[in-house]
């Protein structure tokens, strides 16, 4: 197993109700099953059209592996005027 910590931010923390926390994963566990786990766990996330995932402070697509100690940003989407 490995341990990841998760960071969230603007809307996602108002739905999971917590700014971060830390969940293990398989080993070999990329972003795609990172979010499988984190929906199974915060199913209000579901309700959201989209988001982007962060690791260690660069955006990343689902096949990224993760890594024991990685630092997993989930950053909603964000409007300008």
């Amino acid at each position: 197993m490995i341990n990841i910590k998760i960071l969230f931010f603007g809307m996602t923390s108002d739905l999971v109700h917590k700014t971060e926390l830390s969940i293990p994963l398989k080993e070999n566990a990329i972003v795609k099953d990172f979010k499988i786990a984190l929906v199974e766990q915060f199913p209000t996330l579901k309700n959201m059209d989209s988001y982007a995932i962060a690791v260690n402070e660069s955006y990343a697509t689902d096949e990224v592996f993760l890594k024991n100690g990685d630092v997993v940003a989930i950053i909603p989407p964000v409007s300008g005027g």
